[in-house]
């Protein structure tokens, strides 16, 4: 054989994954290799521990980059009114007009909610109002995350406030906080659940619903009625 083909016959043996001729230790060439060990995930970042104290949450929501639809140019609209007096109204996310005023349910949907409010013998300074979410979505809806998300922290931040009663404005409310829609939710009491124990709740209309639909205005009433019955007991 010339140096030519031996090269060849090397060069095939070389292919065939024959690396050494004669090894000091010797091989089980049949042996299956074995399998690399699994490369681990890296574990998953606990949970943000949310603050427990009532203006330290505040704080986070207004500084926050967590927050669902959080990013540099979004406008916050922070919760506004008193803690302390003992009902809380919760809304979904503010309207676009809201992040223009810096102030929940305003225009012409506030001013019919501050009348609303005065039937029950309230108004701004004697509620704690806040929102599922202090940003608003850009096309103003839930993703089913950012959904999970803020029933999360709504429920956290109820269980901070502790009222005597808590007021849901809404469909996203209503099945975030009671697995109901507004329509199922309507009419009779609810405990949400939080932290702090049982919230007792009442669903009801929107103002900007009842603003497109005066009709329904008899059926926030009776909702009003309701949650006054309960606010005296």
């Amino acid at each position: 054989m010339d140096a030519a083909g031996a090269a060849s016959v090397l060069q095939w043996w070389q292919d065939a994954g024959v690396d050494v001729l004669v090894d000091e230790t010797p091989r089980d060439w049949l042996r299956p290799k074995a399998k690399a060990a699994p490369v681990e995930a890296p574990a998953a970042r606990p949970a943000e521990a949310l603050p427990d104290q009532l203006d330290l949450f505040q704080a986070y929501l207004r500084e926050s980059s967590a927050l669902p639809f959080a990013s540099g140019a979004a406008r916050r609209v922070c919760p506004a009114g008193d803690p302390a007096a003992g009902l809380m109204i919760v809304t979904d996310m503010p309207a676009a007009e809201d992040c223009s005023t810096g102030t929940l349910l305003s225009g012409e949907v506030g001013k019919l909610f501050d009348r609303m409010l005065a039937a029950i013998g309230r108004d701004r300074n004697s509620i704690y109002l806040a929102s599922l979410s202090c940003l608003r979505s850009p096309d103003g809806r839930f993703t089913s995350d950012a959904a999970q998300q803020c029933a999360a922290l709504a429920r956290h931040h109820i269980g901070l406030a502790g009222p005597k009663a808590l007021l849901l404005f809404g469909d996203a409310p209503a099945k975030a906080l009671t697995g109901m829609s507004m329509a199922q939710a309507r009419g009779r009491w609810h405990e949400v659940a939080t932290h702090a124990g049982q919230i007792r709740t009442i669903v009801t209309l929107p103002p900007s619903y009842l603003l497109n639909q005066p009709a329904a205005k008899a059926h926030a009433w009776a909702d009003l009625q309701l949650l006054m019955e309960g606010l005296n007991q």
